[in-house]
């Protein structure tokens, strides 16, 4: 860890972890579910009502030229942040489950035929399975999950075996699970897809956060994530393609923006990224992810992330003297996501338990249901970590923990 790296003076960025709960000082560790907000963001957000409010690309007035410049310019930020190689390949959604589906219903309807298959490790977030199912019911197509080895990464050699024995056209998986925090090798299963004639498209929700990521140099088709996991604002995310391909792709949706010229004898469609951003976008959400961004590479994101790695050993360090905790999966990479399971309990019983001891974790399936059932389990208990996260924060989960498991077992 950088020795300019100072935890605490980044925590007092994030008002809301200043609270009690429960009479308790507020821990919390559900960053993997939505990450909390620096003042840089809220004050974005705020500024942005009070002065700019206004549509954006089509008023002829001061407050509607501000307003798009503001929201153009967060374009560029996300492009710059991810290294796009053109600005209009970064389109804005609603997050990474509307980027997944609008690559899905015009994409995967352009290349998806009878036969062909789509393939998603079995540890896939809901996002990043439901929208290929759909529209592989609609092409006559397949979908079909990649297993896992024993420690829960991505069994690579199934992955090879897969790509050579079906007709596979594209190949959706996520940057790092959400359920158990594993890096899968994405370099390589682009590279590995690629070979196969397969596109691919990674699901960053997760990972865009623990690490730098350089789509010209990753090589997938497309790239997604959401704002808010990315301590940006909820309700906007980003979706990067190709150029080419968002050129071919069909918009997802009708209505203002959209559009280049409308008749009742027929409507050409505007370029993109205008394309796919059907009526009026979240400019608020736009600014403040560009805010978001700007303050995580304020912090360094290197800096971040070697915080958050000693933290993970130091909590593994101090459950792995308590019997009764059980981690789920053994990842050979993790960011900062330990799942597990208290034998003989229930994990929302722990969740419980821990939320009157003033400990905010997840509970429950985590939008991975075939995960779960592949590891037959009920669901895990799940606790996250982020940068602003303190030895402090893992000392009160592990004694919240403790007094739980003497309650329950």
């Amino acid at each position: 860890m950088s020795k300019y790296f100072d935890v605490d003076l980044a925590r007092a960025d994030f008002p809301l972890l200043a609270q009690e709960v429960n009479g308790q000082p507020l821990v919390y560790l559900d960053n993997a579910a939505t990450t909390q907000k620096p003042r840089a963001v809220i004050q974005a957000l705020a500024h942005y009502y009070q002065m700019d409010n206004s549509n954006v690309h089509r008023g002829a007035h001061a407050v509607a030229d501000r307003a798009t410049r503001a929201f153009e310019a967060a374009r560029s930020r996300v492009a710059r942040f991810i290294n796009a190689e053109q600005v209009e390949e970064v389109i804005w959604t609603r997050g990474t489950t509307e980027s997944i589906n609008l690559v899905a219903q015009t994409f995967g309807r352009m290349v998806l035929n009878e036969g062909d298959v789509v393939l998603v490790p079995v540890s896939e977030h809901h996002a990043n399975i439901v929208p290929w199912q759909m529209v592989a019911q609609a092409r006559g197509a397949r979908v079909i999950s990649i297993p896992l080895t024993p420690t829960c990464d991505i069994d690579l050699e199934a992955f090879d075996a897969l790509l050579a024995q079906h007709s596979v056209k594209i190949v959706a998986v996520n940057q790092v699970s959400n359920a158990l925090g594993t890096i899968n090798p994405v370099a390589d299963m682009i590279a590995r897809a690629k070979a196969a004639g397969a596109a691919v498209l990674i699901d960053g929700a997760q990972g865009v956060a623990h690490s730098s990521v350089d789509v010209q140099a990753l090589g997938a088709d497309f790239y997604v994530f959401s704002g808010h996991k990315l301590y940006g604002p909820t309700g906007i995310g980003v979706l990067w393609g190709k150029k080419d391909l968002l050129d071919a792709m069909p918009p997802y949706q009708g209505g203002g923006e959209m559009i280049e010229t409308v008749s009742f004898d027929g409507t050409t469609y505007n370029q993109v990224p205008f394309k796919f951003e059907a009526g009026t976008p979240n400019i608020a959400g736009a600014i403040g992810l560009a805010a978001a961004i700007e303050y995580l590479e304020g912090v360094g994101i290197d800096n971040a992330v070697a915080h958050e790695e000693s933290l993970m050993h130091y909590l593994l360090d101090a459950v792995a003297e308590m019997t009764h905790v059980q981690r789920v999966g053994s990842p050979q990479r993790s960011v900062g996501i330990f799942s597990f399971l208290v034998p003989g309990t229930h994990p929302s019983d722990i969740g419980m338990l821990l939320d009157q001891q003033g400990v905010a974790i997840r509970t429950g399936h985590h939008c991975t249901q075939p995960l779960m059932q592949y590891l037959n389990a009920p669901g895990t208990a799940r606790a996250s970590l982020s940068f602003y996260n303190t030895r402090n924060d893992v000392d009160a989960f592990v004694q919240a923990l403790d007094k739980a498991c003497r309650l329950l077992v």
